[in-house]
């Protein structure tokens, strides 16, 4: 059994973007630009976005965090995005979900210009994907399969399994695997909550990706010999005996199910840091496609 590892891999990332970056500055050129929205203090958002801006500083990537209150109106983020939207200086930009009950998610998604949505989920965005033409990826799949590239796990052929069917994860992660892209030509089921005999399918699977939100679902018994096991879920639970007072718990039982694995993420230190990695690599992807000779 081999970790596959978000953190080492993800700085791997990081400095191959610093050091492209480098060259951009060096040519004269501005760095990109990366802009964050955060609604409310949310912890786990306040705790993401931090450490959006904290790969920023260390890419060399100039980023601008703007904070609302969670009772902003939706007109007034509405309105912030439009200033965005037409700022030449900003490459990309990212509203940090989830948004308080009175702004509508899909809206203020949809307002996002396509070329300036580094979190890939505007429909333009997906569209693209599901027809093979995937550019600004949605982050937490490109990391994924940027994982399965750099530990060079074969696909193509392979029956991939995902668990979990959000516009987030589970249906770009199933397009990705099933596309005509580098990593990918698998065959691919989705499951979900309404899937009967779950476990047989689990079982079939040699990539198996869990994405459901339960921690510790897959169990032992759900996980055939050999398989390739990522796991995406990351729940908080209260732990006394940690400093932080809690513990991050995956969608899978890592204790009975890496044994029988070729190769599995651990939580944390997975899937999350790859997720913040193609962030930033979507960025300086925007920056090149759309503001190629851009020195303001």
């Amino acid at each position: 059994m081999e970790i596959l590892d978000g953190k080492k891999t993800s700085a791997q990332v990081r400095e191959e973007l610093r050091r492209e970056v480098e060259q951009i500055v060096s040519a004269g050129h501005r760095p990109p630009h990366l802009v964050a929205i955060l609604v409310g203090d949310n912890g786990a958002s306040i705790t993401y976005v931090n450490a959006k801006v904290k790969a920023c500083q260390e890419i060399g990537f100039r980023s601008s965090l703007i904070k609302y209150p969670a009772e902003v109106s939706q007109g007034e983020l509405l309105d912030k995005i439009d200033e965005l939207n037409n700022d030449p200086t900003v490459d990309g930009f990212i509203v940090q979900l989830p948004l308080p009950v009175h702004i509508d998610e899909k809206l203020v998604t949809e307002s996002i210009r396509p070329e300036k949505d580094v979190d890939g989920f505007h429909p333009v965005n997906m569209g693209r994907l599901a027809m093979g033409q995937g550019v600004l990826l949605p982050a937490t799949p490109a990391g994924i399969v940027e994982l399965l590239r750099r530990y060079d796990i074969a696909t193509s052929g392979k029956r991939a399994v995902v668990v979990g069917r959000s516009n987030i994860v589970g249906i770009p992660v199933s397009l990705l695997l099933a596309g005509k892209y580098p990593t990918g030509n698998c065959t691919v089921t989705i499951c979900h909550s309404r899937t009967e005999n779950l476990a047989e399918i689990t079982r079939q699977a040699d990539i198996l990706v869990a994405a459901i939100g339960s921690p510790h679902f897959i169990k032992g018994d759900m996980v055939k010999q050999g398989a390739v096991v990522i796991d995406v879920g990351i729940t908080r639970q209260p732990d006394a005996s940690k400093k932080s007072g809690f513990a991050l718990l995956g969608d899978v039982d890592y204790e009975q199910v890496a044994p029988k694995c070729s190769y599995i993420t651990p939580v944390p230190g997975g899937v999350g840091p790859m997720t913040i990695a193609m962030l930033m690599k979507n960025t300086l992807t925007a920056m090149k496609m759309y503001a190629p000779h851009s020195d303001k």
